[in-house]
This record gives C-alpha cells, sequence and structure tokens, in this order.
C-alpha cells in the first residue's frame, strides 16, 4: 500500500524575524498514522491542530519516531504520546539528551551549537521523558504498519538516525540540510561520523530525501551541489 507523507513545518522566529524552520512528517498508511519528529514545544498547538486536522486520533496515531534528541525535534513528544496514546522510538545514543533535557549530553561540545544555545532555548523548553523503546541500525517498523527501517547516521549526535521507507525514501533528521542547497548540516558533533554517514547513503538507491529543516531533495543533487563547492 503507497503511503502518503505529509510535511509539517514549523517556523522558527525571533520575535517578527524569521530564522527558518523544522520539519515533521507525518506518513499515513492506510488508516493508521506515523510520526517522524514533532517540533519544539512552543509549537504544540500548531502541530496537534496540523495532526487532527490530517485524521490522527487516539486509536491511529501508533508511533512518534524521533530522528535526534535535539529540543526542536522532540519538544512536543511525550505531550504528543499521552494525547494520542502513541509509543516512542528513538536511539539510545541521544537518551540522555531526552532524559535531563540537555542538548549538550553526550555531545564533544560543538561550538557553534554552544553559541546558540541562548538563542535556540528562546523557541521552547527541552522536555524531559523516556522514550518507549530504543531503535539501532536495520530496527523494521512493520509492526505498527509502517513498512520502513532504521538506518543509523550519528555525527550531528550520536543517536541521529534515519528512516528509510521501503519504497525509497529517506527522513535524514538533521544530518542533511537544504535550506538553500542540499548539504551536510554545518552544526556536526563528529566530522568524521558525520561523512561516513553520508558516504552511506552515497551507497544507497534513495529516491526523495526528507530532511529536518529545508526542502526535500535527492541525493544526486546534494552530490552534485557538492562538486561545485
Amino acid at each position: 500500500m503507497p503511503q502518503e507523507i505529509k510535511t509539517i513545518e514549523l517556523p522558527i522566529k525571533l520575535g517578527v524575524i524569521k530564522l527558518g524552520s523544522v520539519n515533521c512528517y507525518l506518513v499515513k498508511n492506510g488508516n493508521d498514522y506515523v510520526l517522524i519528529d514533532t517540533g519544539p514545544s512552543n509549537k504544540r498547538f500548531d502541530i496537534e491542530k496540523e495532526l487532527e486536522d490530517a485524521g490522527c486520533t487516539y486509536e491511529n496515531l501508533n508511533l512518534i519516531i524521533l530522528t535526534h534528541g535535539d529540543f526542536d525535534h522532540t519538544g512536543n513528544a511525550d505531550y504528543l504520546r499521552e494525547k494520542f496514546d502513541a509509543k516512542i522510538a528513538m536511539h539510545y545514543g541521544d537518551l540522555e539528551i531526552v532524559k535531563h533535557g540537555d542538548m549538550f549530553s553526550n555531545r564533544k561540545g560543538n561550538f557553534l551549537i554552544k553559541m546558540l544555545a541562548p538563542i535556540l532555548f528562546s523557541f521552547g523548553k527541552s522536555e524531559r521523558f523516556r522514550p518507549d523503546m530504543h531503535v539501532d541500525d536495520e530496527h523494521s517498523f512493520l509492526e505498527y504498519g509502517f513498512d520502513a527501517k532504521v538506518i543509523y547516521l550519528p555525527g550531528h549526535s550520536k543517536g541521529s538516525i534515519g528512516i528509510l521507507t521501503d519504497d525509497g525514501n529517506l527522513f535524514c533528521g538533521d544530518l542533511l540540510t537544504n535550506n538553500k542547497n542540499p548539504t551536510l548540516n554545518s552544526i556536526i558533533d563528529d566530522d568524521e561520523e558525520a561523512n561516513q554517514s553520508v558516504e552511506k547513503l552515497k551507497s544507497m538507491e534513495l529516491k526523495i530525501v526528507y530532511p529536518g529543516h529545508g526542502k526535500q531533495f535527492s541525493m544526486d543533487e546534494m552530490v552534485e551541489n557538492n562538486e561545485k563547492n
């Protein structure tokens, strides 16, 4: 059965100035739904309305998958779990981030993250919670009606993952972005791991890449862009 993918773009603003946006993805499989990432806590009303308008109810939102532990992706996970009776899945590498509400947990201390942290935290607090399940490379979500598996993609954080669907679409979290052109995220915790993750993706047959920030793209577009720069 073909999957329907709805992009939920949540703007990030400082006053009236738009600094960017974060993407959440709602995947519909028949009558059931899976949500990939949840946005920051100060966008709770927005994502809740998007889900309800799309047809999500207490019975049919089966799973919330978090691509990594940063607050702009996990800020509504615990709230939505309670509201929709959904399970939360994430990689154990970012468990400390959500357990303590600290995006520096288990990170080397990227200078850019530390510099931006005071601004970033003004967009929503880091919620503390525990996921219902820890997932690793090749983990399948078939039992939740979602024909997709985990691709472990460390680099942006220790616990960063991608979600690869059976038809070749990839939700890549914050490893890659596409605000102007598809490229490796400038906020990286481990350069070597990030580059290895990118090479891993290049070796795969991917159709569309859905990033945490920016528009969807193909891996061919990213490779071409990197060759130009």
